[in-house]
Formats: C-alpha cells, structure tokens, sequence
C-alpha cells in the first residue's frame, strides 16, 4: 500500500510576530521594516502631544491609564524642545507630511522612542495599530514594543459593519460592544438597520405610535421559515419588542463618532414596512384593513403607498432622523417590493397614468426618487440597496450591491458611488460558517472565514475610471435566526477581521495563510480577554478529509492562543474531557482497517470548536 504522509502547520509563538512580517497586525498595513529590539513601556515612561484635546489623542491617554502604562499626558507645546527630545518617550503628533494619505499614519517604534503621526483620523487608527502591537507584563508599568516602522492607509474609504436591529433588538451596551470592536479593526461605518416589517427600533416624536404599537410583535416564528426543515405554523407565543428613545440615538451616534465611526441609519421604504403600517394604516393601499406587525420572516406584500399623505409622513420622519444623525448618508432601503398591494390599488394604477410611467417598476423609481430629492434638499444622500436600480436610479444616489455585483456594476457604470456587500461574496454573516451540522441554526448560505478574506471589492469588468466609483465594502449581520448577542457575536467573529482586511489591505498585502495561522489566534485569544464571544476555528491543519495508505502523520496547533486539541481516534465525537494534543502524532493503519481522527480545540475560557474528522483508510 502507498505511504502519505499528512504534514500540517506547527504552532506560532505567543504573539505571532517574530515570523510574521505583518507583525501581528490586523488589517495587514500597506508598509511594515521591522527593527531590531523593542521599545519598554516602564513607571518613568512619558507620554508627549501636540493637541491634547484632539478626541484619538483622549482614546489612547484613557487605554495608556487603564493599561497602567502612563498616568498622564503632557503637551508638546507646554515644553522646550529639548525636553521633547527624552528617551523612553511617546510622541503623538497631528503634525504631518503633506504628502501622507487620507487617513494614513506613520509610526515609528525604536528602543528609545514612539513616534506617530497621522492624518485626520489617521491618528486613531495608528493608535489601534499601536494597542495591538503592545505586550503587556504581569507587572503594572511594564510593557514591550517590538521596533519597526509601519506606514498605513485605507485602501476604501467606505468601511461598514451593518448590525439588524429590527428583527431582534439588541440594547445599547450591546451596540456600543459592536462598535468597539469595529474601531478595533479600522472599520469607519455602522449602518443601523432601524425598521423592518418585524420591529419600528427608532423613536419619532411626530409619529409615537411607530414606536407604541410598532416596536412590539406578538410572537415569533420558531425555526426555518421556509426549505425542507421548515416547521408551519410554529412560533414562540412570546412578545419580542424594544426601541430607542431619540436621546439613546444620540448617545450611540456620539460615542460612535468618538471613534471616528459614522452611523448610517437605514429607514426602509417603501417595503418592509409592516410595523409602520400596523401603528398608521392610513399610509397604507388598503387604509381600511388592519396591520400587525410581522411574526414571520421573508416578504409580505403591504406596504407604503405614494400617495400624498404618506410622503408627508415618511419626509417628517426623514427630517427628525437627519436631525439626529449628522451622517451624510440616509439608507432608505428599497429592496424586495414585490408591487402585490400596488398593482391591486387603483390609486397606484391612476398614478402610474398620470405620470406616465410605464409601469410598477416605473412607480417605484417615482417613489425612489421623490424621498431621493427631499433628503437631497436636506443636504444629504440616500443609500439604497441595489433594487433601487429598477425603473431608472435617481441622482446621487448611492447603490449597496447585495444580490451579487450586478447592480454596483451597473450603478458605477452609470457615475454613481457603489458599495460592495454581495451575499455571495462571503459579506452576509448570518449565513453559516461551516457545512458541519454543529453549527448553529440560521438563514442558510455558506460563508466561511476564506470566503470572506478572499473577496475583492472591485470587479474586474470596471475600467479603471468606472471603479473609483467602487467607495467600500460591508458586510450584513441579520438577525432573523440571531436572537442573542453572544450568537451575534459568534456570528460577526471573526469573519469581521476578514472584512477588515479586505476593506483597508491592498490585495498584494493580502496572504490568508498568514491571516489565518499567525494572526487570528492572537486576535481571538485578546477578543477573549476583552469578553467578546466568537466562533472557534477548527485546529489549524485539520478538516474533513477521508485519506488512503497506511502511515500517516497529523501535526496541528490550536486556532486560539493558549487553547488546547483535544481529540479521539475512535471516531467518537471529542470533548474536553478526552486526549490532549501535543505533539505530532503518527499512525499505521493495518491493511483493510480504518482509523478516524477527530478533534476539536477547546479555548481557556471553555469555548469549543465544532470537531474535524480524518477517515484514514488502509
């Protein structure tokens, strides 16, 4: 019988950094030399600004405190220039080249100093950059700095996380953790999914029933909606609801920007609009019939009609949420109007005659195009999702492509601003992480950590003009099988790194190998210690694979820093209770026999990966 031999990744040292040339660092920056030694953080250690009162400056003075690692800033300005000079110094500085980036940044790491200058909010992200490069000590005012200079900038400038509030509520600690952990990773926007047909999140004043009666549904579907394990007709029995009081907005919008993150808020019309019309049916083709919000998942077929009155409402309520957020962008939608209740309304059909459309689709780049020009006339633009194509795109307005790259293809062939977040392109993170049945139940798909880091924004097809259109990539958190925030979690980690690097990395910047064996397990072991929860990868170098010969050798290393293997070679399912790897492991599998290998790695904190299997067949 043939020999094969199985030979995989051994483990990296602690922080990945002394066989890495991204150091560690995640998004991979555009520029890294590394030095030689390291810069120690000590009780004397001095901490030097140019702007103290400038708000990343604010961030990295409150982490150096709480990290024990300076107890004060002094300003630059406040001292000779001799002085400036210490060693064992932190130097920030706002003063920069003229010729850096757009939020870009240079840090400079040597034994005797840091120095970081950045542009804008280029500054923040060398900060974050900084954070992650620093390994603390088990004694307070200690700290090393491995020396290298590092020069950064984003290659978009649209970098967004979206977070569906409607179809389960999550409260505003949760969306801050979210935000946190975006600017961690250099994200820039927070779009904020606020109406649905399950759930009105946001409270407008004008309207209070929207948040009366729409924030709250009776109950909801339990398990798949639809497909071969859909159970009809099941649901929870139990009231679901919450919203945001205008002051909560505004504490989250201030928070955010305070670590230069925007937050886009999303207003859907003219679908998904069940929970508005069952607080104010007037609003609706059928003001007589009676609205609930929805307990279902997928499409329903009511929904805003473009009559007077409802305009009226939905450029009041636009007017109190651009009053709120100051962001220059307002998503308004747009996907998934079916027409049922337009084509059934002999207003639509009157209207569509009087305004010689020719037709549904025609109605809804009407509808489109009269909120386009009110939020314009506010000085703002819209964002829709890609439906807003149909029937002709209203000017400026900016196109999030998610049924593929079609519709931002399309829109930047036509001058308009595109962002990337196609669900096949590994972008939607409510769809699973693995094909094993461990993973837990959702809408389906199939988006693995590799799918995600592997996907390039901009489409080949594009001319090199047309793709300046192509502003950014983001990718989808939707709840309708995320109940939870630590399921919220396990779902955005660590596919959100992924994201980060393909949003701010230069392809040539990009190795997955590098990624996913150096520098996601120092990640997800902090994101540990900083309480997120996350998805655990398998072992690095296993998978589902059935070999054939007789001797093999199985060489592992845990996904997380500081976990362990564990693992069985009866094909029973592994827990923490069964062997621990440690080293290679070899076998010799006797003609017509078969030995399965499984393993799981399970982390310090007891989080647990879903398990592999090796069939090794002689």
């Amino acid at each position: 019988m043939k020999k094969l031999l199985l030979l995989l990744l051994l483990p990296m040292g602690l922080f990945a950094q002394n066989n890495d040339p991204n150091m560690g660092i995640i998004p991979a920056p555009a520029s890294v030399s590394r030095g030689k030694g390291e810069f120690k953080f000590t009780p004397e250690t001095i901490v030097l600004v140019d702007s103290p009162n400038h708000k990343a400056i604010k961030f990295i003075s409150e982490y150096l405190r709480k990290a024990n690692l300076a107890t004060s800033v002094t300003d630059m300005g406040t001292m000779d220039k001799k002085r400036t000079s210490l060693k064992n110094s932190v130097k920030l500085s706002l003063i920069f080249k003229e010729d850096l980036p757009a939020e870009g940044y240079e840090l400079k790491i040597t034994e005797d100093n840091i120095e970081l200058r950045g542009r804008g909010a280029g500054m923040f992200y060398g900060i974050q950059t900084l954070i992650q490069l620093i390994q603390k000590s088990n004694s307070p005012g200690y700290a090393i700095v491995p020396c290298a200079t590092i020069k950064d900038n984003p290659r978009f400038r649209y970098r967004g996380m979206h977070l569906d509030v409607a179809r389960h509520f999550f409260d505003v600690d949760f969306v801050k953790k979210y935000i946190d952990v975006m600017a961690m990773y250099k994200l820039n926007y927070f779009h904020w999914h606020l109406t649905d047909d399950q759930g009105w999140r946001i409270e407008i004043k004008k309207y209070p029933k929207l948040t009366e009666i729409g924030s709250m549904r009776a109950q909801t579907k339990v398990g798949r909606a639809a497909g071969p394990t859909a159970v009809p007709g099941l649901f929870d029995n139990t009231p679901h609801g919450g919203f945001y009081t205008q002051e909560q907005i505004n504490d989250v919008i201030m928070y955010a920007a305070s670590r230069y993150i925007t937050v886009v808020p999303e207003i859907e019309m003219p679908g998904h609009s069940l929970a508005a019309l069952a607080a104010y049916p007037e609003w609706s083709c059928d003001a007589g019939k009676t609205y609930k919000v929805g307990e279902n998942w997928g499409v329903y077929d009511d929904f805003f009609c473009p009559t007077p009155e409802t305009f009226k409402a939905l450029f009041d309520i636009l007017k109190e949420v651009m009053d709120m957020f100051p962001s220059a962008y307002v998503h308004i939608g747009g996907d998934e109007c079916n027409k049922v209740s337009w084509k059934k309304s002999e207003f639509c059909r009157q209207l569509i005659a009087e305004e010689k459309l020719k037709n549904d689709e025609g109605l809804q780049s009407y509808f489109i195009n009269k909120i386009a020009k009110y939020v314009s006339s506010q000085g703002r633009q819209i964002i829709g999702w890609d439906e807003i194509l149909e029937g002709g795109l209203a000017p400026g307005s900016v196109v999030m492509s998610w049924q593929g790259e079609k519709g931002g293809i399309a829109a930047a062939q036509m001058g308009h601003d595109v962002v990337m977040t196609p669900g096949s392109g590994g972008l939607y993170f409510d769809h699973v992480q693995s094909k094993s049945t461990q993973e837990p139940l959702s809408i389906g798909g199939h988006a693995p950590l590799s799918k995600t880091y592997g996907y390039d924004p901009l489409p080949s097809v594009l001319t090199s003009a047309q793709q300046k259109y192509v502003i950014g990539v983001q990718a989808n958190l939707w709840t309708e099988y995320i109940a939870t925030p630590g399921k919220a979690e396990y779902m955005l980690l660590p596919r959100m790194l992924a994201l980060s690097e393909t949003a701010w990395s230069l392809p040539s910047n990009k190795d997955y190998k590098n990624f996913s064996t150096q520098r996601i397990p120092r990640h997800l072991a902090q994101l540990d210690r900083n309480g997120y929860n996350y998805r655990v990868p398998v072992p690095i170098g296993a998978s589902d694979t059935v070999l054939k010969g007789n001797k093999f050798k199985i060489e592992l290393a845990p996904s997380v820093d500081g976990a362990k293997i564990h693992y069985t070679i009866d094909g029973a399912e592994p827990t923490e209770n069964d062997l621990v790897y440690t080293a290679p492991l070899e076998f010799t599998v006797p003609e017509r026999e078969t030995i399965v290998f499984r393993s799981i790695v399970v982390t310090s904190s007891g989080k647990r990966s879903v398990s592999t299997s090796i069939k090794m067949e002689n």
